[in-house]
């Protein structure tokens, strides 16, 4: 049953109160996605309110690079590259040493903070955790980048081999709600993600987990997976609007609409005051005109393309964030006017 909506002046209310350092509860966050359109505007300010003052006004870049494409043996209903899909995608196993240094590259060039690592897989070999452990530390001193690594699943001993090698960070999505999971996934369980990242924290690693919104979940199962991260004390959450892929059992889509993407990143703050929050995946295609005012809430964004799927220019992105008046963390200048662009397509697309 859908509750009344609080009072404008209620939403900066919550921002105080999560500024105070107090929580606020499932109740006062399903409000928000449940709230009308009209008050989008005061949400959002409530919420830049608390990302300010974790983030002032700095924007973190992030780059992927599908490091292996395809091939995964999991069937996940929303992934281009599972066993399931019949998406018309690239294919290829690990790429070698010299293209991923190649995307290191790229993502400097972009001003990136961080380079993210994908490979597609239930987990990694060992001839794959060998590949990423022994390139991270080149990767780190040449071009001054953060590594993520998003491998699948990993064990005890595989997460700590990858904090020896200097990896920073390890994603791996909870993508939905521990309920919903099941109609999303049924080679791996929900159980077997959050054992992953009791790994990765056990290690000494951050953990960078999120999900997807729009995958037939109910609105309840957004505020729990929201408040699962919370508990998990996950440092960084992408938080990505689906992008049905033809192909993909999820081919058919979810309405989604600019208004409610909001609502979901300014609630994603509120429970996660501190933690760095990425508009990612989809967000060119749901919140499209609207795409700047992501940015009050989250305070990073991927630069350049995704797995599959092709982003926005990285000179729109910049234009953005030089629009709102903010700023990119990490690089000292812009690369406006570089080669970096075409970079990111000849690698990311190839």
């Amino acid at each position: 049953m859908l509750q009344d909506s609080p009072p404008l002046d209620s939403w900066m209310q919550l921002a105080e109160k999560v500024l105070s350092g107090e929580r606020i509860n499932r109740q006062e966050a399903l409000n928000m996605l449940q709230a009308p359109d009209e008050d989008v505007l005061g949400m959002l300010h409530a919420s830049y309110r608390v990302r300010h003052r974790y983030f002032g006004n700095q924007v973190q870049l992030h780059f992927l690079m599908n490091a292996k494409s395809g091939l995964c043996p999991e069937d996940c209903s929303y992934c281009s590259q599972s066993k399931v899909s019949e998406a018309q995608i690239p294919k290829y196993n690990l790429l070698s040493r010299e293209k991923v240094m190649q995307g290191a590259e790229a993502a400097a060039q972009l001003n990136a903070k961080t380079y993210c690592l994908v490979i597609s897989a239930r987990g990694p070999t060992d001839r794959e955790m060998a590949a990423v452990a022994s390139i991270v530390s080149e990767i780190k001193e040449r071009y001054d980048l953060k590594v993520c690594a998003c491998l699948g699943l990993l064990s005890t001993e595989q997460a700590r081999q990858l904090k020896a090698a200097g990896v920073d960070r390890v994603n791996h999505n909870v993508n939905t709600s521990g309920s919903f999971y099941g109609k999303i996934c049924t080679t791996h369980t929900y159980q077997d993600r959050i054992d992953t990242l009791r790994n990765v924290q056990a290690a000494g690693i951050e953990l960078c987990s999120g999900g997807i919104v729009g995958m037939g979940e109910s609105q309840q199962d957004v505020v729990q997976m929201a408040f699962e991260l919370q508990e998990l004390k996950v440092q960084s959450i992408p938080v990505n609007f689906l992008n049905p892929i033809e192909g993909t059992p999820l081919e058919e889509g979810i309405d989604l609409n600019p208004r409610y993407c909001l609502k979901v990143l300014a609630m994603f703050r509120l429970v996660n005051p501190a933690a760095e929050i990425r508009v990612a995946g989809g967000r060119e295609l749901h919140l499209r005109s609207l795409q700047p005012l992501g940015l009050y809430a989250a305070n990073s964004i991927f630069v350049g393309d995704y797995l599959t799927t092709e982003g926005q220019l990285p000179r729109a992105d910049y234009q953005m964030i030089e629009d709102l008046g903010f700023e990119v963390t990490h690089h000292d200048e812009l690369a406006l006017h570089s080669a970096a662009p075409q970079a990111t397509q000849e690698i990311s697309r190839s």
